[in-house]
């Protein structure tokens, strides 16, 4: 997934955080969050919006049903005008 290739060790701002996990979400899936953000609630990210609301939705639908989650959008999908992120999307 674009954007999504940075290594966790680079992370040292959640050096010593209690992290309980992680969470997979496939290009598909950030896709298709990208896509909804945008029509849903126009909010126009990329890739790792996209990948933020699906791991959300998971997990609201999981171990966290009835919680709340918030996440940081920390790019536009202006970037990814001319990749496949805005193509074909159902």
């Amino acid at each position: 997934m674009q954007g999504g290739g940075y290594p966790i060790a680079d992370l040292t701002h959640l050096s010593g955080a209690p992290l309980a996990g992680y969470l997979t979400v496939s290009s598909n899936e950030a896709r298709h969050y990208a896509y909804l953000l945008t029509r849903v609630e126009g909010i126009f990210g990329g890739y790792s919006a996209g990948a933020n609301l699906a791991a959300a939705i998971k997990l609201l639908q999981g171990k966290e049903v009835g919680g709340t989650i918030a996440f940081v959008v920390r790019d536009s999908g202006l970037k990814y005008l001319s990749t496949d992120l805005w193509e074909d999307i159902t």
